[in-house]
């Protein structure tokens, strides 16, 4: 199974080239996108991340301060906004409580995704974005796509988020550059290639094994 997920690797980057990926310019930002992109496109997110920036309300301090109002107006384009902006809150307040990044950085991986799993709003997907691209800690994100991925090429028959994500994390070197390009090029080939309806010819995983 190594060899087969580091071949698949090899085959996306050759392709697609790294993907600089999570698209932030900051590490609140990451946490703040996390968040929003739930159940929306990215499209919209960044839509909703310019709003709030051109409120001054790109930081988990400022949102922490913020009216629940506000932040739900600004973040309309991503969907769901009024759990959202709850969901908002609730991360910002829990960071500014508990010391921010430089404290949070401290823990370990596991003990630093029980926490972000404590908070309302934060599910695993979500928490593991935040643990890999904000504080750079090596973890498997695990989404729709790499799912798609994993049950087309019978990678796995548990489908199950914790299944997928032991599937990659024990057969991949702990590498967080690695797990992140690699999140970031199972996306790529998803929304190029292997699609809902998948388009196979010139797929860089066509007859793969």
């Amino acid at each position: 199974m190594k060899q087969k997920l580091l071949k698949i690797f090899k085959r996306l980057y050759k392709q697609f080239g790294a993907q600089h990926w999570w698209p932030a310019d900051t590490k609140d930002e990451v946490v703040i996108g996390a968040v929003l992109t739930q159940n929306t496109a990215w499209v919209n997110v960044e839509r909703a991340i310019k709003r709030l920036r051109g409120s001054n309300l790109l930081t988990l301090e400022s949102i922490a301060g913020e009216n629940i109002e506000k932040l739900k107006e600004c973040i309309k384009p991503a969907g769901f906004f009024n759990q959202k902006a709850e969901y908002l809150r609730n991360v910002a307040i829990f960071f500014t409580r508990s010391g921010g990044f430089e404290k949070l950085s401290q823990l370990d991986v596991w003990d630093l995704r029980r926490l972000l799993l404590n908070i309302k709003g934060i599910g695993k997907e979500t928490a593991d974005s935040i643990v890999l691209y904000a504080f750079g800690k090596p973890i498997f994100v695990v989404d729709a796509y790499t799912k798609r991925i994993v049950m087309r090429h019978d990678l796995s028959k548990d489908l199950s988020y914790d299944s997928i994500q032991k599937l990659f994390m024990e057969n991949l070197p702990l590498d967080t550059e690695l797990f992140g390009e690699y999140h970031a090029l199972l996306v790529k080939v998803s929304k190029e290639y292997c699609k809902k309806r998948p388009l196979c010819v010139n797929c860089p995983l066509e007859d793969l094994f």
